[in-house]
């Protein structure tokens, strides 16, 4: 039995649950395989704050339902040959970024206008907007949007999501030095500009949300 797509529904977030550890997610992960709902929907409360918060900060809070909503139909329709080599935390956020790739590669090619798939159908059906005590980071937000994108994703890995910086070079596919390096570059920006926004300047450009480049 294969996963249903309705379990990635988005539910209240005052329902998430808080973050477990890479063994205990990569254990929910593998009971999922077979397709059992409790097994399923055990594996997405628990790893769906991970989740919106690491497509909100590479992109914005209006498209992360939509962008963690299409992570999960990815994620549950990859599920049954999940086999635990790497954590499935690793292995759901690299999903994540090749969905937020995706996307911006779609509005990139293609006119204004699309069709709407049934996942953002179902999102807007189950549309609540985050509260303030799900995500209190909305100035860490608004200064991360003017970091580069690849400085600022190697940042909300390791600082916002916690991952290691070896899973977060998992993820982004790069070395785990330029993990590093990316995410000191982005922590002496956030600095800076966080200096800058107390003086009154926030005359700083924001930089390009493309991902795809190589490391």
């Amino acid at each position: 039995m294969r996963p249903s797509s309705r379990t990635a529904r988005r539910p209240d977030p005052a329902g998430w649950e808080a973050a477990v550890d890479d063994d205990q997610l990569t254990a929910l992960a593998l009971a999922a395989r077979e397709g059992r709902a409790a097994d399923v929907e055990a594996f997405v409360r628990a790893t769906q704050r991970d989740v919106w918060r690491f497509v909100a900060h590479l992109t914005d809070v209006q498209s992360a339902d939509d962008l963690a909503q299409e992570t999960f139909l990815r994620a549950l329709r990859s599920l049954p040959g999940f086999a635990g080599r790497s954590s499935a935390r690793t292995w759901l956020l690299s999903i994540a970024r090749r969905t937020v790739i995706d996307r911006y590669r779609t509005a990139a090619a293609r006119p204004r206008c699309a069709a709407l798939p049934d996942w953002q159908e179902a999102a807007e059906r189950q549309s609540i907007p985050p509260t303030a005590g799900f995500e209190d980071g909305v100035a860490l937000g608004d200064l991360l949007d003017r970091v580069p994108a690849q400085r600022r994703e190697a940042f909300v890995l390791t600082q916002v999501v916690g991952l290691s910086y070896a899973e977060a070079a998992e993820v982004a596919g790069c070395p785990v030095g330029t993990v590093r390096s990316r995410v000191a570059r982005a922590r002496e920006e956030l600095i800076a500009r966080l200096r800058a926004a107390e003086a009154g300047d926030v005359s700083a450009p924001a930089p390009s949300a493309e991902l795809a480049a190589v490391c």
